[in-house]
């Protein structure tokens, strides 16, 4: 990052990045009381997908349509283009293979079902977002434009992926012909080991074509910057929000959403529709796995809000946007 930016930045020091909002981290030592005392609602080993085989290669240039593939990988079929969302499908969210959260959902599309992917969005570093073996096979079979938040470019390249564009909060791209592509705040953190915590960005996008746009959230705390968002870029014709991993609150409070919070996340945004995304997939904190869509339809009723404004999809499922 130049020095004029960084000099002008609300969000990065010249070492690390940091979140602007009223944020309170949790320390190494509250994380390891945490691992030593939890007490997980046990999930089961494994639930029943019907993968879906019959995709569409490609829509129309006035639709949207959505298979929500597990976790946070969405692929948005919009304007002729297909796009994936933080993809994994490893059997595990970790650096290595023998050990870390182990799925118990199999993604709703093989992988060789997948259609040409022209864009991939990745919000952050963690490994659950960030998975090098299926960012290596989508390089390998499509060679995709892949569009990460700012300091993960270098690392990216070194693992063979060739078209990398880094962005900071509010870049503004052009996706192709006249959609935007613009990356916009989270409030998170990042990290893949010991001594890297914070210097990598982290963030969401929106995807603005001339008739309909979509949010993806990635990861993110509850905060101010939704409205934000909403306010900068107008109201969201999808939003993608994650709705999991938020148990114990106190120490998930300020990164993840909990399903309440996502519920007014939606409602910040003004969004027409939401998917809810992040669950029933890896189990990385304490909730039960059906916990986050029991609470989620609660807080819907509670606030006379049609269960059809917030989507909760099951793996492979397909849905189309007027």
């Amino acid at each position: 990052m130049k020095l004029g930016k960084i000099m002008s930045s609300n969000h990065f020091d010249g070492n690390y990045y940091f979140n602007p909002f009223n944020f309170s981290t949790h320390s190494f030592w509250q994380v390891l009381k945490w691992m030593i005392t939890r007490k997980p609602v046990k999930w089961p080993e494994s639930v029943s997908v019907n993968q879906q085989k019959k995709l569409k290669e490609r829509v129309s240039s006035d639709e949207l349509e959505v298979t929500y593939v597990t976790h946070s990988t969405v692929l948005i079929q919009i304007d002729g283009k297909n796009i994936l969302t933080d993809p994994i499908w490893s059997e595990r969210a970790s650096p290595f293979s023998y050990i870390g959260p182990k799925r118990v959902s199999l993604p709703g599309i093989q992988f060789k079902d997948l259609p040409p992917i022209d864009f991939v969005l990745i919000s952050h570093n963690h490994y659950d977002h960030m998975d090098m073996p299926t960012l290596q096979k989508l390089q390998a079979d499509y060679s995709p434009v892949f569009y990460v938040p700012m300091g993960n470019q270098k690392f990216l390249l070194s693992k063979g992926l060739k078209k990398v564009l880094e962005m900071d909060w509010w870049d503004e791209v052009s996706l192709y012909s006249s959609n935007q592509l613009i990356f916009v705040p989270a409030q998170h953190f990042s990290a893949r080991g010991l001594f890297d915590r914070n210097r990598t960005l982290w963030g969401g996008f929106m995807i603005k074509t001339s008739n309909q746009s979509v949010y993806f959230a990635g990861d993110s705390g509850y905060g101010p910057h939704f409205k934000a968002i909403r306010s900068r870029l107008g109201a969201p014709t999808l939003a993608c929000l994650p709705i999991g991993a938020y148990e114990p609150r106190w120490i998930m409070q300020s990164i993840h959403l909990s399903p309440a919070e996502a519920l007014q996340a939606h409602l910040d945004l003004n969004a027409k529709q939401s998917l809810a995304i992040h669950f029933g997939t890896f189990q990385l904190t304490d909730e039960g796995i059906k916990e986050p869509v029991k609470i989620l339809r609660q807080e819907m009723q509670t606030k006379q809000i049609p269960f059809e404004q917030f989507w909760v999809l099951n793996p492979g499922e397909c849905k189309q946007i007027y």
